[in-house]
């Protein structure tokens, strides 16, 4: 075979092959924007509950499988434990998928510009989100 013809049918496999790939990033980036709608409104739900004291309100916001885990007085102290009242703003990251749940990094900022971020993991209950759970990310 010619030297030419071999490296003019590589770079067509190469650019085909990097086409592909493009697609399907950008089909599985669009599929996980869409199937995470209604989470945002969620987060601020579920900040405003805690911010105005109604923790019960807030509670409500998990899945039933978390309020099984976490009691409302686990979920009380764990919520003391974080000292909210420092933080005045809130910056979510890019969603990831894992076993069919929505993870989401948010970060928390104060003034002083501390941050503290916390992962939340979203689970579909019907036609809705729920929290399913909270976690502090160690930085």
């Amino acid at each position: 075979m010619d030297l030419a013809l071999v490296r003019e049918l590589g770079s067509k496999a190469l650019l085909a092959g990097a086409g592909a790939l493009l697609l399907y990033w950008t089909i599985t980036a669009v599929k996980l924007v869409l199937s995470a709608r209604g989470i945002n409104p969620l987060i601020k739900q579920f900040f405003t509950q805690v911010a105005a004291g109604r923790i019960d309100a807030a509670y409500l916001l998990t899945t039933k499988s978390y309020r099984q885990h976490v009691n409302r007085q686990q979920f009380i102290r764990f919520l003391a434990g974080l000292k909210l009242n420092r933080f005045r703003n809130l910056k979510s990251g890019r969603p990831r998928m894992q076993e069919g749940n929505i993870i989401l990094t948010v970060k928390l900022l104060a003034e002083n510009k501390e941050e503290m971020p916390l992962d939340f993991t979203f689970t579909k209950v019907e036609e809705s989100w729920k929290i399913d759970r909270i976690t502090p990310v160690n930085a």
